[in-house]
């Protein structure tokens, strides 16, 4: 509403967000939910069935270019609680329901503001002719009192006559009166009016926002429901979108007009579209063995449309196809990010036998190119091993590590070149030093030097492959936290780095931003713990209380739905 609004562009498969790109494939994070949806099940069952027809039959009663019947609306809007009852529709139709209901409560307040118009109207009207023939009789009594009266001796019928002075002063009164009346009237006629207005497009406002955010939510049945029911509700024909500039700009780019209720269907409806042929695209390249493809059309149809029925039915077995695919795909990203190229090569040839689309020039390119260069470097190391110039061996042998550090000429060079050097059996102190003090972290950044001089020693460079391997793993959850981080979603962020905090307490960097993140996500991780703590008591009711909060707080945590899940069966034991 106003802020920064994520934006999907197809051609170069990125989102930008925040002044940042993403690529979504290559995404670790969109690559985790992307393998969990692709293992996924089908949602197929008869709740989901039933919750898909109670969605179309609310879109049916509302389906009319013109004129949507009262019984329709009616109808529709009692369909409303009965979809939000099942999970996957998260209680959007409540909130629906509540934009319906407070639309109407709007729309009755301005009927009684109109009724109570009127009858101000109507007291305007008579303070209006009270004031005229009040000043008409008040003139006329005057005139009769200077007369002398009509045959009633001097005072007339025997009453005694005011004097015309007061007589005056008293018309001027009650006209006063009247036009204070009148103006008190026109004020609050004003004022009803005015309140009229508002109320309108306050429920205007409330209404549009909770159809953006449907938008937003990429919940294109729920924005179809919320445009229907908008122009069913409020005939006025005004449907201008009350945003701010980003989005307003965001919407004039993408569908190349202001942004209107009529915009926002336009767009869910080509969203849906986009969705139905991505996923029949992916069907029939799969059943062509062209998995590349498939996989990226599905990787795009679930970006856009992550919630639609043709997405949540797509048959598992069919899913599976793509996933040995994708799933060496992301290793083969892996192993090129950390240089290991005798296993990407390995990767692409598998891949090329799996995939009949599969594009091998790119990472066979990067791979050849780092191994010959490697090799070069490897070359000029031999050469300054011979001449005794030790500063140059030292630096062809770490831009030679660097480039490929576990290439298997490293390790035969290195035994040639160490075989009765100093540097290695100093390098070997190094590292049993930083091994026993469990300085980790020391030893993955001067692995360069370590890799090289401890090829003669099995034992060693055995316990080296586990340092870095681990530190690796370290690295890998350190990354999605920050990613994570990015989003603001530091629970989930803390909950990636707590995963592994035990295996490895003392690396200094781990322990830092985990003491961040729960400083940042510190109400989610004292519910859980305090859930945790309770649990060990056998507290189990007060245990899993605490374990929902944790869930409400973030939904998508492994520790409470695990916890949960533990105390559900101790509760409700199978059998």
């Amino acid at each position: 509403m106003g802020g920064d609004v994520p934006m999907f562009d197809p051609g170069t498969e990125t989102v930008q967000w925040g002044g940042k790109n993403w690529n979504v494939n290559n995404n670790r994070l969109f690559q985790a939910r992307f393998e969990k949806y692709l293992n996924a099940p089908e949602e197929t069952t008869a709740e989901d069935r039933e919750y898909q027809k109670v969605i179309s039959t609310i879109l049916g009663l509302l389906a009319s270019s013109t004129y949507v019947p009262t019984q329709n609306l009616d109808a529709a809007v009692k369909w409303l609680p009965v979809g939000s009852r099942y999970d996957i529709d998260a209680r959007l139709c409540d909130a629906l329901l509540d934009a319906v209901s407070s639309a109407w409560k709007s729309q009755r307040n301005q009927d009684r503001l109109v009724v109570a118009n009127a009858a101000l109207a109507d007291e305007r009207r008579q303070e209006y002719w009270d004031a005229e023939h009040a000043g008409k009789a008040d003139g006329a009594r005057a005139v009769v009192s200077n007369n002398g009266g009509g045959g009633g001796g001097r005072n007339g019928r025997g009453g005694q006559q005011q004097p015309p002075n007061q007589q005056q002063f008293e018309a001027s009164i009650t006209q006063a009166k009247h036009t204070k009346r009148i103006a008190e009237v026109e004020a609050q006629i004003k004022k009803n009016q005015l309140n009229n207005e508002i109320s309108s497009i306050q429920a205007k406002v409330e209404f549009q926002a909770l159809i953006v955010q449907f938008f937003m939510q990429r919940r294109f049945q729920h924005v179809l429901m919320g445009t229907r029911f908008y122009r069913a509700i409020f005939t006025d024909g005004d449907t201008k979108l009350n945003v701010g500039k980003d989005t307003k700009d965001l919407f004039e780019k993408s569908a190349g007009m202001p942004p209107t209720v009529g915009t926002l269907d336009s767009m869910a409806n080509e969203a849906i579209r986009d969705v139905r042929e991505g996923v029949k695209s992916f069907e029939f390249l799969v059943s062509k063995g062209e998995l590349e493809s498939a996989s990226k059309r599905l990787a795009e149809a679930v970006t856009v449309g992550e919630y639609m029925p043709e997405i949540r039915t797509l048959p598992r077995e069919k899913k599976r196809q793509a996933l040995e695919f994708v799933q060496k795909t992301n290793q083969l990203i892996s192993a090129i990010d950390v240089k290991d190229y005798t296993l990407a090569e390995t990767l692409v040839k598998q891949l090329e036998k799996i995939a009949k689309d599969f594009d091998s020039s790119k990472p066979m390119a990067a791979i050849e190119t780092s191994k010959q260069v490697a090799a070069m470097h490897l070359a000029k190391a031999r050469n300054a091993a011979f001449k005794g110039d030790n500063a140059t061996l030292e630096a062809e042998l770490a831009a030679a590590t660097e480039l490929w550090p576990r290439n298997p000429a490293l390790e035969e060079i290195s035994k040639m070149i160490f075989k009765h050097g100093d540097a290695q059996a100093k390098a070997a102190a190094d590292f049993e030093a930083l091994a026993g003090q469990k300085n980790y972290r020391q030893i993955f950044d001067d692995r360069v030097r370590f890799i090289a001089a401890l090829a003669l020693y099995p034992e060693k460079q055995k316990q080296l492959e586990e340092v870095l391997k681990n530190v690796q793993v370290i690295e890998t959850a350190l990354g999605q936290a920050s990613a994570m981080a990015v989003q603001t979603n530091y629970a989930g962020a803390w909950e990636s780095v707590e995963k592994i905090a035990g295996q490895f307490p003392d690396d200094s960097k781990l322990s830092q931003t985990r003491a961040d993140l729960t400083t940042k996500a510190a109400d989610f991780v004292r519910t859980l713990r305090g859930a945790q703590e309770l649990e060990k008591k056998e507290q189990i009711g007060s245990s899993l209380a605490w374990y929902l909060k944790a869930q409400k707080l973030y939904p998508q945590s492994d520790y409470a739905n695990e916890g949960i899940d533990r105390l559900v069966k101790k509760i409700l034991p199978q059998g």
